[in-house]
């Protein structure tokens, strides 16, 4: 089965964890599709663009899965479940849960101001993404 993840792809964080997804993701069991993609409607009209643009959205075996659901889902798929785990342990899920929440609120000024910090190049540099489009940001399709 193959997990579909709806990301923001101007978000430079969001599109820095997908890359570095991808690039584990050896059997190819990880779809991708970027929310901002002029074919969405066309190809997944029951998504709605702004619940999808508040909390990361996945399909996987005929399921919606949200938020950590679908990271915790993709790094077990990639053979890296390990790193999430604690995510789903009692007590810390739902401290991790409240705290994804604020992290995906707030997630275009933390990308940008990680990006800056962590030298991420950001693949999209949209208004709000960056803070300045020609220094800070670099066109990146990794």
């Amino acid at each position: 089965m193959i997990l579909t993840i709806f990301y923001d792809g101007k978000c430079p964080l969001c599109s820095a964890e997908m890359r570095s997804l991808k690039k584990q993701d050896t059997n190819n069991q990880i779809a991708l599709f970027d929310l901002h993609s002029p074919d969405l409607k066309k190809r997944y009209p029951e998504l709605n663009f702004s619940k999808a643009m508040k909390i990361l959205h996945g399909y996987y075996q005929g399921k919606v899965l949200l938020g950590l659901q679908v990271t915790h889902r993709a790094w077990t798929l990639v053979g890296k479940g390990f790193w999430v785990a604690p995510l789903n342990w009692p007590i810390l899920k739902t401290i991790s849960h409240w705290f994804y929440l604020l992290i995906a609120k707030h997630r275009h000024p933390l990308s940008t101001m990680l990006a800056r910090a962590l030298k991420i190049k950001a693949s999209n540099c949209e208004s709000e993404t960056c803070s300045n489009k020609v220094s800070k940001c670099h066109s990146d399709n990794r």
